[in-house]
Formats: structure tokens, sequence, C-alpha cells
């Protein structure tokens, strides 16, 4: 079957994202309304990239751009590429801070594949678009609220990466801080034991499962919920201001937790009026995004509500 790409440009729009969460290691992620809006349409030949925003003078300008690759890897799992490709982002997210920078550039590119090939969407359904996302990333816990919106719960299976979307309760607060230095998922990986004790694992199993209850039904229960023994402990000496504003915000009663690999602080609760972080955060107040990436004009199917789906129902 033949390929065709649509004559104009198309728009994609993907939000922030947070994962692990706390207790929620590799598994859970939360969509944050904060989004980078990149464009693109096919050219006759070559491939430009123009960025403005975060990261504009230290990203890529050619097909070695994250955005690029994720594009050309969905255009051959959709038959084929288009000839050349000129991209615009315009970056909102802050890059390597913990807020799923990396993973919005993949979706984004995934979702662009998706609606410059005709019938890209028809051809490649969500939870394929996810499976794609996730193994260009490596693990699926930030680009799969990126690309479904909303709470998400991700697990791997044989066949690549799977995952459900649920509603956040309403009375759920997101305040993300955000520090001038950044960090790097590697490092942060790297400052993990291979092993843990069995009496930590089977804490944060229990923690975890009731953050899921928090966040969805009973979010007075969330500083229980984001307790962890798993991996914060463990890189804290690798990003100790953020470790000291997740304790000081946990000990005004505030659900903290760190954003990703750091250093980015999450807050799932009220931070009281008085409570200051310092010079060195930026503090913003932020909506859970439920709609997750977005393509201009296009229908695109998103996660049911359902805990088989993957993605939505094949």
């Amino acid at each position: 079957m033949g390929i065709s790409f649509v004559p104009g440009p198309v728009t994609v729009r993907v939000p922030a994202t947070s994962a692990n969460l706390g207790p929620g290691f590799d598994a859970l992620g939360l969509a944050l309304a904060h989004h980078d809006e990149v464009t693109a349409r096919v050219a006759s030949a070559g491939c430009h990239v123009e960025v403005t925003g975060e990261g504009a003078g230290e990203l890529p300008d050619d097909d070695s751009h994250l955005v690029v690759r994720a594009m050309y890897e969905t255009f051959d799992e959709l038959g084929g590429r288009p000839t050349g490709i000129r991209l615009s982002c315009v970056n909102r997210i802050p890059q390597a801070r913990g807020l799923g920078s990396s993973s919005a550039a993949i979706v984004a590119g995934v979702q662009l594949a998706r609606g410059l090939v005709s019938d890209g969407v028809q051809r490649l359904d969500t939870a394929s678009a996810l499976r794609i996302a996730a193994r260009i990333e490596g693990h699926p816990d930030n680009v799969a609220p990126c690309l479904l919106g909303g709470f998400t719960i991700a697990w791997v299976e044989p066949d690549g990466a799977r995952a459900v979307s649920l509603p956040v309760s309403g009375e759920v607060r997101a305040t993300v801080f955000v520090p001038t230095s950044r960090g790097l998922t590697e490092v942060a990986r790297a400052a993990l034991p291979e092993q843990v004790p069995h009496a930590d694992a089977a804490f944060v199993a229990g923690r975890a499962a009731l953050l899921v209850h928090a966040l969805t039904t009973e979010p007075a229960l969330l500083l229980a919920a984001t307790e962890d023994r798993l991996h914060q402990d463990y890189r804290a000496p690798g990003m100790p201001a953020s470790a000291e504003l997740v304790a000081a915000l946990r000990a005004e009663g505030v659900a903290a937790v760190i954003s990703g690999a750091g250093p980015s602080v999450l807050a799932l609760s009220h931070v009281p009026d008085d409570f200051s972080p310092g010079m060195d955060w930026q503090v913003h107040s932020l909506l859970v995004d439920v709609s997750g990436a977005q393509i201009e004009g296009a229908i695109v199917g998103h996660a049911e509500r359902d805990p088989v789906a993957a993605g939505r129902m094949s």
C-alpha cells in the first residue's frame, strides 16, 4: 500500500510530564498543562529545524534533533519517509529538569508523523504510537502521560509498552519547583543500587497502590501515598537542594516528590502561601493536562478508562 503526505503544515501540542510521583518508579506519570508546540511540513528535500524558547541555540537544527528522529522512526512504521522535513519548535518545557522534555520531543515526533501521513492516524493507532514512543525513550513512564494525558499507569509486555489513563481528582493541586541547575536521567539512574531490601520493595508496592486511590479519589491520603524508599534517597546526594526542598515541603504536610529524575520538585497538595523555596527556584502552579498530545485538526483516540486498554482498545 502506497503512502501519501498532507500538503500543509501539521502542529502538535505536547504537555510536560512528571514521572514516578514518589513510589511509582518507571510506572506512574502525570501530564501537566505546560506545553511545547511543534509544527512540521513535508519539504522537497533536506531537513531544517528551528527552535525558539527552551533549548534555542543548544538543540540540533538537523535530522539529529530528537523530534525528527522520532518522526523518521514513525514514518518507517507507516510505510515510508518524505523527501524532506521543515520543523519549527516552540519549547516551553524546561530542558533536563525532570519534566519530560525528551518524552515531549519523542511524542511530538510520533504524532507529527501520524498527522503528516494522509491516513496516518488510521494506519497507526494510539496503542502503537505509545509502543513506538516508549521504544525510543527506553521506558514508558513519561511518554504515556504525554501521549494520553491525565494520570497514567504504564507497563511493558513482550510486544512493547502499554498504559491506561485515569481521571485525577479535582482537589489535586500541582505545583512545580524548577531549579536553574540541570540533571541527566543517565546520572540519576546510575545512582540506583542493583538490589533493594525486600521490606523496602513491599513498602513501595503498598504506597504505589495507595497513590492510585489518592490521586483519583481521596487526595487527603497523598502525603502518605507519595512516600518512597526505592529511588529518591539514593539520588539525594546528587541533588541535595532538591532533596532538602522535598523534605521541607513534606514537613509542612505537602505531598512533595522529586519530579522524574529531577532536579525539579513536584507538590501534589496545597503549598502554604507563606512557604518560600528560596531564590533559586521558579514556581509554577499547573493544571493537570487531560488531553495529552494533540494533532491540530485531527481526531486521535486516547486511553479508555479500562484496565485492559493499551492507549485505546485495538
